[in-house]
């Protein structure tokens, strides 16, 4: 398990991270979320023993972590850590690569784990091709595969998926968190796309102004989220007050719609103005204005002309759900 005790770090006097406290169990999958700066490059790299922090502890099962004047090398080897620059060897071929990262004192062993890694990452096609010649995105495949070479039981990546063609990384999630769970290895995931958290994330730890904002379960930070800034980094979120939604509600405070909650009706609802309608292909997300001139967006199967009036009106299920925010 990780245990993480009252982080704090400062650039030049400058605190990024204040006062962080989490723990992690084995073989689990913590997503950390939130805007650019927010510091989630710089969690990982306290957490693999890069960078010096202010004060607070890191201990990795009865192993503390601590920073480079207590260490010559980063990390450990309990822990491999992925950073949006790879490095690796680009005169030698990709299987070489792999390999490079096993124990050539078994070859049969060698030979299988090297395969099962090309597979898992797609690049059987690719197994003798010089690591120079490959795009951005293979690249990273290959640097994913060398990683998980070395069986680390805590593994740290940074947006693992950022230079990956959009039609394979689907494919990728499925086979690298799977191989993960399967593991049973510790992931912790820096990532700007909902996609790489809400389908394989334990749980989700969202940072702001530098702290933790929420740190819950997949699922129920999606469906309760406690506020606007949680809910668009997980989808397109709407901000609306109650008695808008429903007429008859004596209440004056907010709730969190996400863009696909939101139902279009003919004849009553709050009412909203059309804007523009954006092809999604299975859907059309829609910009629209309400009577206040606030923006509201909403999906529909179907496109909608600009200034067209329409209702919307989201469940009763939602809103009581909503309503603890």
């Amino acid at each position: 398990m990780l245990k993480v005790k009252e982080l704090s770090f400062s650039y030049d006097r400058e605190r990024v991270l204040d006062d962080l406290t989490f723990e992690v169990g084995q073989g689990d999958f913590l997503a950390v979320m939130g805007e650019s700066g927010c510091g989630k490059s710089t969690l990982l790299k306290l957490l693999y023993g890069a960078l010096p922090f202010d004060k607070g502890s890191i201990q990795w099962k009865d192993q503390p972590i601590k920073g480079p004047a207590y260490q010559l090398v980063a990390g450990g080897p309990f822990v491999k850590y992925l950073a949006q620059d790879f490095d690796l060897m680009p005169y030698t071929s990709v299987a070489e690569n792999i390999s490079k990262f096993l124990s050539p004192s078994d070859p049969e062993q060698l030979a299988f784990r090297t395969e099962e890694l090309l597979k898992v990452m797609d690049l059987e096609d690719h197994r003798k091709t010089k690591v120079q010649f490959l795009s951005g995105g293979q690249q990273q495949r290959v640097a994913l595969a060398r990683v998980l070479a070395l069986k680390p039981e805590l593994l740290l990546l940074d947006e693992p998926f950022s230079h990956i063609d959009h039609f394979r990384r689907n494919q990728l999630r499925r086979n690298l968190f799977g191989y993960l769970k399967e593991q049973e290895i510790t992931c912790i995931c820096a990532s700007h796309d909902h996609h790489d958290v809400l389908p394989f994330a334990d749980r989700i730890m969202v940072l702001k102004d530098q702290e933790i904002l929420d740190l819950r379960e997949t699922r129920d930070i999606f469906e309760r989220p406690r506020n606007l800034y949680t809910a668009s980094l997980l989808g397109e979120a709407n901000l609306i007050p109650i008695e808008v939604l429903k007429s008859y509600a004596s209440t004056t405070r907010r709730i969190i719609v996400y863009s696909h909650e939101l139902k279009v009706s003919h004849k009553s609802g709050m009412q909203v103005t059309v804007k523009q309608a954006y092809y999604l292909g299975n859907h059309y997300r829609i910009f629209g204005v309400m009577e206040s001139g606030k923006g509201v967006v909403f999906d529909t199967e179907e496109p909608l002309e600009p200034e067209k009036r329409v209702y919307l009106n989201v469940s009763l299920e939602t809103v009581n759900k909503r309503l603890p925010i």
